[in-house]
């Protein structure tokens, strides 16, 4: 009888103990076989332009090219793409925004592996899945019937601008890893300031953690 076909895997970080970490949990899992890694968003797209695997388990935070980002373009790239979002965010803004552009599943870091390996043979049949926290959340955010968060407004690119303020990112180190003008960066700047009504980085960084965002920057 001939075996079942391995469910391929793609793993994304930018830091290379968590790929390591991860490739080693699922390395002694049946039916699971790591296809890939890459540590940020522009390697990934590429190896899925490539190869397709069956699921891509992946990072937010990363240089060159976001989790945010990649998942926009994998998806335009190939609408058969699954992507499991694993990573530290556990505030309602980033699930939503990342399952609108696409993503089947999203997972946070505290996940046990069990449930990593669950979320990766749900998404794998082409079936959503979201950590039970966060699904709470999503939940009475809809039930509430109101945006509960400043940050539901912001596009894509404004996400990922202030994300990169808050982490204490200049301008100038912001356009290299956007790949954009410093003007166009100053530009989206002030436009998060007007959208949000801070008059600062220093605002605008207070305001992210008043409203729980703290725990999803990386140290």
């Amino acid at each position: 009888m001939q075996s079942k076909k391995p469910i391929t895997v793609l793993v994304v970080d930018d830091l290379k103990i968590v790929r390591k970490g991860i490739v080693s949990i699922l390395k002694g899992t049946d039916n699971i076989e790591v296809l890939a890694e890459a540590s940020n968003g522009s390697e990934a797209l590429q190896i899925v332009k490539k190869v397709l695997p069956d699921v891509v388990l992946m990072d937010v935070e990363m240089p060159s090219m976001d989790g945010l980002e990649a998942t926009h373009r994998m998806i335009r790239a190939n609408p058969r793409v699954r992507i499991i979002v694993l990573t530290v965010h556990d505030s309602d803004v980033f699930p939503a925004r990342l399952l609108e552009e696409g993503a089947l599943g999203y997972l946070t870091k505290g996940c046990s592996p069990e449930e990593m390996i669950r979320a990766i043979r749900t998404v794998a049949l082409g079936q959503p899945y979201i950590s039970p926290e966060i699904a709470q959340k999503l939940a009475l955010k809809r039930f509430a019937g109101s945006k509960a968060s400043p940050f539901d407004e912001l596009s894509e690119r404004e996400l990922q601008v202030m994300m990169l303020i808050v982490k204490g990112k200049k301008p100038q180190e912001i356009a290299t890893v956007l790949h954009l003008s410093p003007k166009t960066i100053n530009t989206y700047r002030y436009r998060l300031f007007d959208k949000l009504s801070v008059k600062s980085d220093v605002e605008l960084t207070l305001l992210y953690l008043d409203h729980g965002m703290d725990g999803d920057r990386k140290s």
